[in-house]
């Protein structure tokens, strides 16, 4: 599949991601992409989240696929059974944060756990780092497995946010063309 071809939905996380963010890049790069707006970044609350991931892609006129970063992964995971089935077409899940750790997140987005371990209804990526604050690598394959997701090893690349030094991320844009690729 084409990225022309679809609907892309960029899911950030908490405060949104910012102008040199990766996910801001693709989104001025891709023409079919297009940011699902939360109505507070700051304060996120789970149901409002959810609700607007739903709302969104169910609104899209093509195939769907997701392309979520750090706390959109959750909300995107745990919107993932509520969508209509077969509108979603993949995931690209990105930095995974352990909202179910007080040593790992603070405690204004713990309200997103648990994090949901039954396999997604559509094929996934899930990207990530052994760096990352957020998330211990090991914690983030469990969940990976659980979702059927196809797991890429990011290295040591802290969050993959343009605070760790991935603002363009080509290396993430590779992965995520090949993936588009091999959807039907």
């Amino acid at each position: 599949m084409k990225a022309s071809e679809a609907d892309i939905f960029i899911i950030p996380g908490l405060d949104n991601s910012g102008p040199d963010h990766w996910q801001s890049r693709w989104e001025a790069k891709i023409r079919s992409a297009r940011r699902i707006e939360q109505a507070d970044w700051s304060n996120p609350q789970l149901e409002s989240w959810v609700s607007t991931i739903l709302r969104d892609v169910e609104a899209a006129n093509r195939p769907a696929v997701l392309v979520a970063h750090s706390l959109g992964v959750v909300a995107a995971v745990k919107a993932a059974h509520a969508i209509k089935p077969g509108l979603v077409k993949g995931a690209f899940l990105v930095g995974l944060p352990n909202v179910e750790s007080d040593e790992h997140v603070p405690e204004l987005i713990r309200h997103f756990a648990p994090i949901p371990e039954h396999k997604l209804p559509f094929p996934s990526i899930l990207v990530a780092s052994r760096s990352d604050p957020y998330c211990a690598y090991d914690t983030a394959v469990h969940y990976g497995n659980k979702w059927g997701s196809t797991l890429v090893d990011a290295g040591e690349t802290g969050h993959i946010n343009d605070e760790s030094g991935q603002g363009p991320w080509p290396e993430g844009l590779m992965t995520f063309a090949n993936f588009m690729r091999d959807l039907s």
